[in-house]
């Protein structure tokens, strides 16, 4: 079977019958298919080419009876080619049986000619690989299809593809002089493509070696004048060189005495190979005049006319470039930055303000490190700066080591600047590097370029708000932009300081000088239509990120493929920061490869880092990111994916409540999740807390992280997941005294376990949000929501959570000043945390107990409760409880009147307390150490003891010792 895509779709039997595909919708489906053979296609990618952004709700059972249509029209005998995998679909195609595949592989055999320089060879296979062609890839595919973004970009990679064959086969056929016939098909080629150079530059050669100089020199005029006018810009150097080259033929014809020579030796007036024998010959010998003045080349890009902003880029980088007498090594330094981000713009704006600090010339080459084409190879671009600087050697070194040598000889003792654009890595710049300390090389690069030695580098930001203010009222006008100030800020957070995004923006606006900024406003309002948007003239912002995507998506290199799969799955968490840990989360992958990756990503522009350890997307490309996630991996690998960062983010808040809340009862732990398959790793381990500051600090910058993470449980039908991250902020809320946001966790939170019958989630909800209104005094609420918590851990038998609740509720009327329901409760709550083997919080519950009992003039009560809870607190060897007890045992012997007793339970308080270093705790046993003297009549040492307490409180800031309130006057 043969499957056609270079034209209309087509399929093909072994006996070359067609088959019929009749339905458009099964066209698009089997193209969708065939962009991608033998390799899955998510069910999402195929129901979005069918029915565009928003698919009808029978999408799913349609796209079942498309496939199963389609599998008829494929049907064969053996295994069907057409089959489900997990997520999508996948279409069997075998080798030679796809004709893109067959035209890829003679475009690679007439790559590798290319670099054999057997020119025979590379035309054979370009016209070959051209003959595959029918017609405009995919044309009889419905809109939606042709319009969908996987689809789009591939079609344009074929097209690109076939610009680029057919630049080789013209080359193959001037290389071996077969340039008659070539001019009506160049002609039509330079036509469809105004701003094509190579094709203009081909056609004048064509016909300059075919006697038509005149018409050569009339398509130079021509493409110039097109380039100036849509562009702005000049023709490239190889226009300009080609052009120099018919004009000096054209003079030597009409200055030099004619002759005949022979034909077997005759050169051609450029050095290229002879039109009758297509043998290449030796470039003409020099007139024998005297030697002039070594070129200047002058090839640096068009400056932009409207530059704005980055003063400060502007003047550190004409400053790291500007020569300096004092040493021999030259200047080098990269420029790297993200897509967009105004790389070029500044280094052609620099060059061009430096140019009279190099007399002796400025050269220009854009590397095609990222983009449609192969890269520039250093091999040929040494060829070309030796030939601009004057080199006039009739062959030059084959190897490249031998090139770059004779490049640094020619530069040495010049003043020369290099721009070098759009560079891939540091091994195709090595080469076009200088020896001499005259010279400057600024390069472009969407990668830091690390590994490249000796060279400063500029990291190249997104624009700050005055820059972009700036660009966008130097390209809409003052006055549309002073009359809508609101508008101009809602396109500046749209464009996210990228100056290319600006740009476009500020084209549409001076396109449409009748709209208001209101209505391009709106437009990018949407942040999953921005991207779209954001386009003008052919160009786009998501090609220019989509060149550096594809360029790691499709490298041959294992470790580049696999940063591109990290950079799409980090889109589904694009707008929040992520640490290594949590990120190893998202991607499943050990903590540690998450780093490295997160790094190279930094490394490539396409990620930042704000501050050491934290990463984070630009709003586009974040927003590029999870579009390239939707596109390319399945809804069960994006839903696995999340589920692992929401456990990651449940584990992290239950230690940072731990910290934070160290003596209330902890979260239960959800049930582990484990996943299957040879790549499973264990899950990264939460943030380790210092100290409740770090605790706090890390809820602080998490909180709208977290409040996501709650939102997708919720939508996911986890409430295990919602309940525990929003109850774990209660610590938060207890510093912040209840924000709004901890609120609407807390509300879309409990919303899910109550839609889910979560009676525990629910339990845990009222539970501490009771305990925040009794933090906030508000004691009747708190007094409901303990109800309610009580009344759910009761359906759900869970005896801890009634201790808790009972505990609560105790504590809410102690402070309300009922005796008898703060015992009532109490009692029950012992008796329920003694049956669940909780010691610990019955030592607790007997403690406030005892508080609730000496606040109501029941000392002797009181002695029971903190005796028995100090015997539990000797059991647990807890040194903090011990303390804390004895020294309200001291108190209370003080009010019975049993100073010996007092006495010694305080001086253990305090052996204690000092042993431990506990400084808050150690003031508090001073102060009832102070008290029991005065109260007995010792005021000297009293006031002893109230001092050493006053000093600790001062140092600890302890407002009400330092100001000695407690301290009757002695």
């Amino acid at each position: 079977m043969r499957f056609g895509l270079l034209g209309p779709l087509t399929v093909h039997d072994d006996g070359a019958a067609v088959r019929p595909i009749g339905s458009p919708k099964g066209r698009a489906l089997l193209g969708a298919l065939l962009l991608r053979p033998n390799r899955a296609v998510p069910l999402d990618t195929l129901e979005a080419v069918l029915w565009g952004e928003s698919p009808p709700a029978t999408a799913s059972a349609s796209l079942h009876n498309h496939v199963a249509r389609l599998r008829r029209v494929l049907a064969e005998d053996g295994e069907p080619r057409l089959r489900a995998v997990p997520g999508g679909y996948l279409l069997t195609v075998g080798a030679g049986e796809l004709d893109s595949e067959l035209f890829t592989e003679r475009l690679d055999r007439a790559r590798a000619g290319r670099l054999r320089q057997d020119w025979a060879a590379v035309g054979k296979e370009t016209a070959q690989a051209l003959e595959l062609w029918r017609g405009a890839p995919l044309s009889n595919l419905p809109d939606p299809a042709l319009s969908h973004p996987e689809v789009r970009p591939q079609i344009q990679q074929l097209q690109e593809a076939r610009l680029q064959a057919l630049e080789w086969r013209f080359d193959a056929e001037l290389r071996l002089g077969r340039h008659g016939g070539l001019a009506p098909e160049l002609a039509r080629l330079a036509e469809e493509h105004p701003l094509s150079e190579v094709f203009h530059r081909q056609l004048m050669l064509v016909l300059h070696r075919t006697d038509r100089q005149a018409e050569a020199l009339a398509v130079f005029r021509r493409l110039r004048r097109t380039l100036i006018d849509e562009l702005g810009i000049e023709p490239g150097p190889a226009v300009q060189q080609t052009h120099q080259e018919i004009l000096t033929a054209r003079q030597v014809s009409l200055s030099v005495a004619p002759a005949v020579p022979h034909p077997a030796t005759a050169p051609s007036a450029t050095g290229l190979p002879d039109t009758a024998t297509g043998t290449p010959l030796a470039p003409p010998a020099p007139p024998r005049t005297p030697r002039g003045p070594r070129p200047r080349p002058a090839q640096l890009p068009a400056d932009t006319v409207d530059f704005a902003g980055r003063e400060a880029e502007f003047e550190r980088l004409s400053a790291m470039l500007r020569p300096d007498p004092e040493t021999s090594v030259p200047r080098v330094v990269v420029v790297s930055g993200m897509a967009g981000v105004g790389k070029t713009a500044l280094a052609v704006h620099v060059a061009h303000r430096l140019r009279d600090q190099f007399p002796d010339g400025q050269l220009h080459a854009d590397l095609r490190g990222f983009g449609a084409g192969d890269a520039r190879s250093p091999h040929d671009l040494l060829a070309r700066f030796l030939t601009d600087l004057g080199t006039r050697e009739k062959t030059l070194p084959e190897h490249p080591d031998d090139r770059a040598a004779r490049f640094r000889s020619a530069l040495d003792g010049r003043r020369v600047l290099v721009l070098l654009d759009n560079a891939r890595d540091a091994a195709q710049l090595t080469p076009l590097l200088p020896g001499s300390g005259g010279c400057a090389v600024l390069i472009t690069s969407r990668h830091t370029l690390a590994d490249l030695p000796g060279a400063g580098r500029l990291r190249l930001e997104p624009l700050d708000a005055e820059g972009q203010r700036l660009l966008l009222t130097s390209l809409c006008g003052f006055r549309r932009a002073r009359d809508e100030p609101e508008a101009v800020a809602r396109i500046l957070d749209a464009c996210g300081g990228l100056p290319l995004a600006l740009r476009l923006a500020g084209a549409q606006l001076a396109n449409r000088p009748g709209w208001p900024l209101a209505a391009l406003a709106r437009r990018l309002d949407s942040s999953r239509g921005r991207l779209r948007a954001l386009s003008a003239g052919g160009v786009a912002v998501q090609d220019a990120f989509a060149m550096s995507y594809v360029a790691l998506r499709d490298s041959p290199l294992p470790a580049e493929a696999e940063r591109a799969r990290g950079f799409r799955m980090l889109g589904l968490w694009s707008g929040h920061t992520l640490a290594a840990e949590s990120a190893a989360a998202l991607l499943g992958r050990p903590v540690e490869e998450a780093h490295d990756l997160l790094e190279a990503l930094v490394d490539a522009h396409l990620l930042q880092t704000p501050s050491p350890g934290q990463y984070t997307f630009h709003d586009l490309l974040g927003e590029y990111a999870l579009e390239r996630a939707a596109a390319e991996e399945s809804r069960e690998t994006r839903v696995a994916a999340r589920l692992r960062l929401l456990a990651w983010y449940t584990a992290a808040v239950a230690e940072a409540d731990a910290v934070l809340t160290p003596r209330s009862h902890p979260l239960p732990p959800p049930e582990a999740e484990t996943e299957t398959g040879a790549e499973a790793v264990a899950p990264p381990p939460p943030p380790a807390f210092a100290g409740a500051e770090q605790a706090l600090q890390w809820c602080v910058r998490e909180l709208p992280a977290l409040s996501e993470a709650i939102r997708l449980a919720a939508r996911y039908a986890r409430p295990d997941l919602a309940w525990r991250m929003a109850a774990g902020l209660f610590g938060y809320a207890q510093r912040f005294w209840w924000t709004r946001e901890w609120e609407r966790c807390m509300r879309l939170a409990l919303r899910c376990a109550e839609e889910h019958h979560d009676l525990v989630g629910q339990g845990w909800l009222h539970s501490r949000t009771g305990t925040a209104h009794g933090s906030a005094h508000r004691l009747e609420l708190c007094l409901d929501h303990l109800h309610l918590a009580l009344t759910c851990f009761e359906k759900a038998d869970d005896v801890t959570g009634q201790a808790s609740s009972y505990a609560g509720l105790a504590e809410a009327h102690r402070r309300l000043g009922r005796l008898g329901e703060t015992l009532s409760c109490g009692e029950r709550a012992v008796e329920l945390y003694r049956r669940a083997g909780d010691t610990r919080s019955v030592a607790t519950v007997l403690s406030s107990m005892g508080d609730a009992l000496m606040e109501a003039g029941e000392p002797a009560g009181a002695e029971q409760r903190y005796r028995e809870a100090l015997e539990l607190w000797r059991d647990h060897d807890a040194l903090d409880g011990m303390a804390t007890a004895l020294t309200r045992i001291g108190d209370v012997l003080r009010a019975l009147n049993r100073p010996a007793e007092a006495f010694r339970a305080l001086e253990e308080a305090l052996r204690i307390r000092l042993r431990l270093g506990e400084r808050g705790g150690t003031a508090e046993t001073l102060e009832t150490i102070a008290l029991t003297h005065f109260h007995f009549g010792d005021q000297l040492a009293a006031r002893e003891h109230w001092e050493r307490s006053l000093t600790m409180g001062r140092k600890l800031r302890l407002p009400a010792r330092a100001a000695g309130a407690a301290r009757p006057a002695l």
